[in-house]
């Protein structure tokens, strides 16, 4: 196997890896999240700050702008407990109180989400079918590549 014959499964197995990785990390935090809303407690959460970051934008590609929010809420059992979570409604500002949702035994994965489980499931779904296309299509790259490569040692010395 040469060098450029080990390139086209390499880097096509890169993909598969970070296709599979994307995917558990949206059915982990789907979980948690539907977890909480379905069998956690509430709590009453102050918003300390809210900022956002940007990625993307180098050369001509768009520029996408995440709303983070920082919340700070006591858990039943007394303890202070901090979580910043991503993609929060562009209403809530630095003072506000809002409701967290969060299981006992792991309040560091509370949400402010309130309540939405067709929406949870609609985006989910969505990325799950993503991440399946992505990884399908850098598999098929890798079968075709090892057929081309397969074919090709009969021909060139």
């Amino acid at each position: 196997m040469g060098l450029m014959e080990a390139f086209f499964y390499v880097l096509p197995g890169i993909f598969v890896v970070v296709g599979v990785l994307g995917l558990v990390r949206t059915l982990r935090r789907s979980g948690e999240i539907s977890r909480a809303w379905r069998h956690g407690r509430t709590a009453e959460a102050r918003c300390l700050r809210s900022y956002t970051t940007t990625s993307g934008g180098g050369g001509d590609t768009s520029v996408t702008t995440t709303l983070h929010h920082v919340f700070e809420f006591t858990t039943a059992e007394g303890r202070t407990v901090r979580i910043d979570e991503r993609n929060g409604r562009s209403t809530v500002v630095e003072g506000d109180f809002v409701t967290v949702y969060y299981l006992p035994e792991n309040p560091e994965k509370a949400t402010a989400q309130p309540p939405a489980r067709g929406k949870l499931a609609a985006g989910t779904g969505c990325a799950v079918a993503f991440f399946s296309v992505f990884i399908g299509f850098a598999l098929v790259f890798m079968g075709v590549a090892h057929f081309v490569f397969s074919a090709a040692d009969g021909i060139v010395p």
